[in-house]
């Protein structure tokens, strides 16, 4: 059916821009959290603190990106609704039990687990259930809708600290639980316009059948060699993205002690990743093809050049301008993603390009936090983890380059078949023509023989 344009999508579209805030406004706050952690379950006989909580955050934000295959599958086979509604349940029950627990280690399955898992079922269904709406607005919409995570960003970091502060680390938990419980009932406006594959299978045979396996899993994406680059390089670049976002403020703290707010920092990222969502997004519209990878290389570089100032800065100051640079260039990271997907594979087969991508994304952003509290706990300080956290943006910026250089040659290939193909007629006419101007020439001097 074609997409009403408003009505009950205006409803649906605040359902997604909660989910949006609520999911990534708790991990972009990881910080906060990483800080209170260290303080509540930490030693002095502990030498691998550092390494042994960054792996909560972590495991957080990894397994969000990780479980993206898994649940666009679950959204083609069962609807948006249902899917986001039991995700926001599993990951309500996820940060309750965090609440409960005595020592890190249980954290790594409640929080870094299962309230991870339940984030990322309630997150994909809604941005799919975004394109059932709308389709001459999708486009304003989907940047109402990702800056909801910069609101939740600017702001939950200073609820957090102020409800650490006089309730404790678990009550606090407890109370971001009314986050994914709202999450929950905003699930139910996911009202379908475009039937799932299980509607559409139990309406023709009476009993649901499971669609082939092709339908399912489609990894002939990864016959495209320009969307196999993008693969390798985008992982590749985010070893030391995520970093950070978790270490950062106890480097803070360590460096300049408990008379500056460190929240401070994250606001400054939140505001300019939505400025740059809206800026960079709008440019990319003016830039032809996959030449809009060029727009991720410059933001990779620039991110990773940032993370290797952070150490550099010995006053506040600098850090904030340091993180306003940060967050500029990640959100024209996060805006881009799929404008791109959709000149590499085209529009049928974005959806599991783009979970395959994030999927792939899970690796190295959960290995790179814990490796930087490893560095943080042998060394000291976080000085050398921040240096090499700049270096893989930079390099995976460097991979990609060769995307629009791998699109032009598959376009100049393209473009000489059929010169190829005229050649080649003209040749055969031309043969044919020498042949029949031999034959005739022949019989005229038989004929004169004769």
């Amino acid at each position: 059916p074609e997409p009403p344009e408003g009505g009950w999508g205006w409803v649906v579209m605040l359902a997604a821009m909660w989910c949006n805030g609520a999911v990534f406004g708790i991990q972009n706050s990881c910080g906060v959290l990483f800080v209170s952690m260290l303080e509540l379950f930490g030693g002095s006989k502990d030498k691998q603190l550092a390494f042994k909580t960054a792996w909560v955050s972590s495991l957080s934000m990894g397994m969000i990106f990780f479980c993206s295959p898994i649940v666009s599958i679950f959204t083609d086979l069962f609807g948006c609704r249902k899917v986001a509604v039991v995700g926001a349940a599993v990951g309500f029950t996820g940060l309750l039990a965090s609440s409960f627990v005595s020592t890190i280690e249980p954290l790594y399955f409640t929080y870094g687990v299962l309230f991870a898992c339940g984030c990322s079922f309630a997150y994909q269904p809604s941005l799919v259930i975004l394109g059932h709406y709308f389709k001459k607005r999708l486009g304003l919409v989907n940047g109402i809708v990702t800056a909801g995570s910069s609101l939740f960003t600017v702001s939950l970091p200073f609820l957090l600290r102020v409800l650490i502060d006089s309730v404790g680390l678990f009550n606090t938990l407890r109370v971001l639980c009314i986050l994914m419980f709202v999450l929950f009932l905003a699930g139910f406006t996911y009202k379908p316009l475009v039937p799932s594959a299980k509607a559409k299978e139990g309406g023709k045979k009476g009993k649901f059948r499971f669609p082939s396996e092709k339908k399912i899993c489609n990894f002939s994406v990864f016959k495209v060699l320009s969307y196999r680059i993008w693969a390798v390089g985008i992982p590749a670049a985010l070893f030391g993205y995520f970093v950070p976002y978790v270490h950062l403020m106890k480097h803070v703290k360590d460096r300049f002690g408990d008379g500056v707010p460190e929240e401070v920092l994250l606001l400054c990222v939140g505001i300019t990743s939505g400025v740059g969502r809206l800026i960079f997004g709008r440019v990319a519209d003016y830039i032809p093809g996959a030449k809009k990878v060029y727009l991720q290389v410059a933001s990779f570089f620039f991110i990773g050049l940032m993370s290797m100032m952070i150490p550099l800065c010995h006053v506040f100051g600098g850090l904030i301008a340091v993180c306003l640079f940060m967050g500029l260039f990640d959100g024209c990271f996060i805006c881009i993603m799929a404008p791109i997907a959709f000149e590499l594979v085209g529009a049928e087969d974005v959806s599991q390009a783009i979970g395959f991508l994030l999927g792939l994304m899970s690796i190295p952003m959960t290995v790179g936090p814990p490796i930087a509290g490893l560095l943080h706990d042998r060394l000291g300080s976080y000085d050398v983890a921040f240096y090499l956290a700049g270096v893989p943006p930079i390099i995976g910026g460097a991979i990609l380059c060769f995307i629009p250089w791998v699109r032009e040659r598959q376009k100049l290939k393209e473009r000489a078949k059929p010169v190829d193909r005229e050649t080649t007629e003209k040749m055969l006419d031309n043969e044919s023509t020498l042949v029949s101007d031999t034959t005739a020439k022949s019989v005229k001097e038989m004929e004169s023989g004769f």
